[in-house]
């Protein structure tokens, strides 16, 4: 499609860039097309659900065990550990730094001999099944840059997101459900940081890569139902009339995003049928509540999201995003600690099972976890039964299953203190590198010109991690 040159001179301030985009105007009009020469090469994994907890959980109460702390409990932190470390405001003010160790006891699981807490019963019983990474650590030291960071690769908003990388890269593999989708949990704290739109946005890609977020009261998506006295027969009129009229405007001027309405109109109409019968549970048998805990069948939770996700991932959905809220715990940690622990991990741990009876694990890539971790030393006033932690990015750790990666492995570690990693460092860049090898993608090669420079998710950074790799 050719821009014509009344408009091609209209744009003369933006010059080659618009005349750039206009090459992408074929491809926008199909909705399972990606771009020419992806994947790669073979990939292990089709579609990845990422279990996103936001606001830092504990490493040091989940996973990275460190049992010398508790000999050193109340006493200042070492400055040869702290090494001049940047602090938050919220404790850099305080006159002591007492270490405090977990109150959770730990023990090994599985052939692998992996440490999880007892907090997380259900995902202790997969151990086995788990790729432990304990030497994650990130450049943002507060929320929103931090998350910002994982879900976009950069600190700064503006960036596409990962979904939105992988719906432009890859296509879609359906046609009757948006190819990313985003579902968001409250803790039953009722708090947590907020979590923006942004976050599953396009950047400067075209819109019509940015997520759809599912509700969870009234209809899963805006606007998806038919106003009242309007019939589907007059809607496909409606739609068939207005397309005309937007081909016609996309024909005149070649903007994408004139595309990418007509594409998304298009998809909404087709939603009307996919989306109830998507989240339609009546024919799951009870065994599947069951497995998910009591929790699946009120939406809204957790647990209900979990569920949803496999059932978005058997029809074909690429990159599903699930976030829960509420593990930012600065003080009370071991009052809320538990409860998120028992809101996630039952479902969590079935997720990876369920996936498996079906015979999609080794296609589906599942991560788990949040933004940064929490500092060894208590942050405010310790006392024998409560103790809060304050942000920590210099190591934290998440864990992946399937799409292959390796199983019954825990990669990296951290020193005593679960302050600094010791060996094997892993960047979010590395991450997310890692993340696009397992679809087949190198990450150095997928790349959108903007302003005059090739993007891309890992920046000019990132190594694949290989040795997680089945």
């Amino acid at each position: 499609m050719e821009f014509t040159r009344r408009h091609f001179f209209s744009r003369t301030a933006s010059g080659l860039g618009i005349a750039a985009l206009a090459s992408l105007l074929p491809r926008e009009l199909s909705a399972a097309k990606g771009l020419s020469g992806l994947p790669h090469f073979a990939p292990k994994a089709k579609r990845v659900i990422y279990l996103f907890q936001s606001g830092g959980p504990s490493q040091m109460e989940l996973f990275d065990h460190k049992p010398k702390l508790q000999e050193m409990a109340g006493q200042e932190m070492p400055e040869s550990v702290r090494k001049g470390q940047r602090l938050t405001t919220m404790s850099a003010s305080q006159s002591s730094l007492p270490l405090v160790p977990s109150m959770f006891a730990f023990k090994q699981h599985g052939a692998s001999g992996a440490w999880v807490s007892e907090l997380l019963p259900y995902t202790a019983k997969i151990a086995d099944q788990l790729t432990f990474v304990k030497s994650l650590h990130t450049q943002a030291i507060n929320h929103d840059p931090a998350v910002t960071f994982l879900q976009t690769g950069a600190e700064l908003a503006g960036r596409p997101s990962i979904g939105a990388w992988l719906a432009y890269g890859l296509g879609a593999e359906t046609e009757n459900l948006p190819s990313f989708v985003v579902m968001i949990s409250p803790g039953s704290g009722g708090g947590g940081q907020p979590l923006y739109d942004r976050l599953w946005g396009s950047g400067f890609l075209p819109t019509r890569y940015q997520g759809v977020k599912f509700r969870s009261v009234g209809d899963p998506v805006l606007y998806l139902s038919n106003p009242d006295g309007f019939p589907a027969e007059n809607r496909r009129l409606y739609l068939d009339a207005l397309e005309k009229l937007n081909r016609a405007k996309l024909d005149d001027y070649g903007d994408p995003e004139i595309a990418t309405r007509i594409a998304q109109y298009e998809m909404a109409f087709r939603m009307q049928s996919s989306v109830p019968e998507l989240t339609d549970l009546s024919k799951e048998p009870p065994r599947t509540f069951e497995l998910y805990g009591p929790d699946s069948r009120k939406p809204g939770t957790f647990s209900y999201n979990c569920l949803l996700a496999r059932r978005l991932a058997e029809r074909g959905v690429r990159f599903i995003q699930l976030f829960h809220r509420d593990w930012d715990h600065h003080g009370g940690l071991p009052e809320g600690l538990p409860k998120r622990c028992k809101e996630t991990d039952q479902p969590a741990a079935s997720l990876v099972e369920d996936l498996k009876e079906r015979g999609m694990l080794d296609d589906t890539l599942v991560l788990w976890g949040g933004e940064f971790g929490r500092t060894v030393y208590c942050q405010g006033r310790l006392t024998k039964d409560d103790y809060g932690r304050d942000h920590h990015p210099r190591c934290f750790t998440m864990w992946m299953a399937g799409g292959g990666m390796k199983p019954g492995v825990s990669y990296g570690e951290t020193d005593e203190f679960s302050y600094n990693v010791v060996s094997d460092p892993v960047h979010v860049h590395d991450l997310h590198a890692t993340m696009l090898h397992t679809l087949g993608i190198d990450h150095t090669k997928l790349t959108f010109q903007y302003q005059g420079r090739h993007f891309r998710l890992t920046d000019v950074h990132g190594k694949v991690v290989k040795e997680i790799l089945g």
